[in-house]
């Protein structure tokens, strides 16, 4: 018995073999949004509590992906050091997911700069990722490192392509099994994946986003373009073609994933509260469902803002949003 315990022990401490098994082990995430992405913690109405991480796994989410605005709190001359202060709130971020059994998706947001002047900005990028990395290689399996999020504008596929190589080869100097999540060009959509060149290394996983129509989950958005800003009564009813327009681009996703043969976890999908309830569950429970279909791991955007799932004013879940989330 003694044994057998401690074996137990052993192979639940071991990280998953491969890409494939660290995706599954994902499961169901949701994004810890409009926090420590923001200019600064706080500038977007939310401050990360530790009860907040007690709630998500309450709620039997597997994973929380943790977007991080790095470039924020970081020199702008090499060697391009993270605040120290900064680096500790990471820190308890990563203490609190460990505590509650959660696996996190650690990423860099958010890098204007580096959309906007990639060759200026790509050794900065890499230098972030070098401390990151350095700090974070002792932290369990269940620590992801997600390279960028959402690459765009001038960050071309050429260009993303190449700061891929560079930054995981400085990555797995300190973490050479670390499971790394990789995103395509065009705020990671799915019609970009043929463009996504990736090195040879196993312990790669594909993320793409889904917010498909813009018109239905980002109308009222104020930062949305204004066709789609000034949008409202917009709704999904999960009628044969809006479910034909869903299944066709997450088969597009899964067909590119079975040739490549790399894992997908979709990192974003969400509804803004704009659009109705009835509508935002329906498309929610749609989207989720159908990735799980095609074996996708997920996280849904986001806790506790405008797309959020968990009223943070009530201190209870929005229960039509955690019902399509977590619910066959």
């Amino acid at each position: 018995m003694i044994l057998a315990l401690l074996l137990a022990v052993v192979t639940a401490a071991e990280p998953p073999a491969d890409a494939a098994a660290a995706n599954k082990a994902l499961g169901r995430g949701i994004n810890l949004g409009n926090a420590l992405e923001a200019p600064k913690e706080g500038d977007w109405g939310l401050k990360l509590e530790a009860d907040y991480f007690k709630q998500i796994k309450a709620a039997h989410f597997d994973t929380v992906r943790v977007p991080v605005r790095w470039s924020a709190h970081a020199a702008e001359e090499a060697p391009y050091t993270i605040d120290a202060d900064f680096f500790k709130r990471v820190d308890w971020v990563l203490d609190q997911c460990e505590a509650n059994h959660l696996n996190a998706v650690l990423n860099v947001h958010h890098y204007d700069a580096l959309d906007k002047d990639p060759d200026k900005h790509t050794a900065r990028l890499v230098a972030l990722w070098q401390q990151i990395a350095t700090r974070y290689k002792d932290r369990p399996a269940g620590v992801y490192f997600e390279l960028y999020n959402e690459p765009h504008d001038k960050l071309t596929a050429d260009k993303w392509n190449d700061a891929v190589a560079k930054v995981l080869a400085e990555v797995r100097k300190t973490n050479p099994t670390r499971p790394v999540i990789v995103g395509p060009v065009s705020w990671n959509s799915f019609r970009s994946l043929p463009q996504l060149k990736l090195p040879e290394d196993k312990n790669l996983i594909v993320t793409v986003h889904y917010y498909e129509p813009m018109t239905f989950t980002h109308q009222g958005a104020d930062w949305a373009p204004p066709k789609i800003r000034d949008l409202k009564d917009q709704t999904w009813e999960g009628t044969d073609a809006q479910m034909a327009e869903l299944r066709n681009a997450l088969d597009a996703a899964a067909k590119w994933a079975k040739e490549n043969k790399r894992p997908v976890f979709l990192g974003e999908f969400g509804a803004y509260s704009k659009a109705d309830m009835a509508s935002r569950a329906k498309w929610t429970k749609a989207v989720a469902r159908e990735a799980e279909a095609r074996g996708f791991s997920w996280a849904y955007w986001e806790f506790a803002s405008g797309f959020g799932a968990y009223d943070k004013d009530k201190k209870e879940w929005r229960e039509p949003l955690l019902k399509a989330l977590m619910e066959k």
